[in-house]
């Protein structure tokens, strides 16, 4: 069963950036051709939305330039991998990696994650990603954080049973805010058998852009297990 329209989906603000640079020819060109045949349509069955290949889905909110996402399909081409990104040229630069090399089991989302969660049917994913997302460090502004509460109460609802989240920080302080929520939250189960699971990046999780540039400090990679 699809979830019903948020009454908050078209008044709720979206923080963060959403223009950038002017996009170049290219990109612009890319934006309303490649993006429109590859787009993620809210509401529509989900594995209907990939070819008759996919077994299970993925979604990646926030992801950037998209080296994740594209390494992630690339090693498996059974999954249909969902990615959201409000960013115009964050959009810009993945369609660009596509149209050199196609994917055809990745679907696209130009706007809000939670727009997809919220649309999508119980436990349709198998995996769910948010890597170093905006930690909105100042206190006034936690509250803009992705991960909340009522948000992990949607995932538990999407993600299947032994479903994984996956969640990559280098923000000292959004690290033990995640945690505190994570753990508390009756569904998620944290993986890590020790420091080294939480403190290095797993072999199956491919490097993203911002994480080589450690703006911040050593990132933290956590796994936690839908029960």
């Amino acid at each position: 069963m699809t979830a019903p329209h948020h009454p908050d989906r078209n008044r709720r603000k979206l923080y963060g950036r959403r223009k950038g640079p002017k996009l170049s020819a290219r990109q612009a060109c890319l934006r309303q051709t490649l993006l429109e045949k590859l787009s993620w349509r809210l509401g529509e069955e989900p594995l209907g939305q990939f070819p008759n290949t996919v077994q299970e889905i993925w979604l990646e909110v926030g992801f950037g330039a998209g080296e994740h996402l594209v390494a992630q399909a690339q090693q498996h081409p059974e999954v249909g991998l969902i990615g959201a990104e409000p960013y115009e040229m964050g959009m810009a630069k993945l369609l660009t990696k596509l149209e050199e090399k196609p994917l055809n089991t990745v679907r696209l989302y130009e706007g809000d994650g939670r727009d997809i969660i919220e649309a999508l049917p119980d436990s349709s994913l198998s995996r769910f990603f948010l890597l170093f997302p905006d930690p909105w460090p100042k206190s006034r502004h936690h509250k803009r954080r992705f991960l909340q509460m009522a948000m992990l109460d949607q995932l538990a609802r999407v993600l299947r049973a032994g479903g994984e989240l996956r969640f990559a920080t280098d923000d000292k302080s959004y690290l033990p805010f995640a945690l505190e929520r994570l753990m508390a939250h009756p569904v998620f189960c944290w993986t890590a058998a020790g420091p080294k699971d939480w403190k290095t990046r797993p072999a199956d999780w491919p490097p993203t852009r911002y994480e080589a540039k450690a703006i911040k400090g050593p990132p933290s990679f956590l796994r936690f297990s839908r029960r």
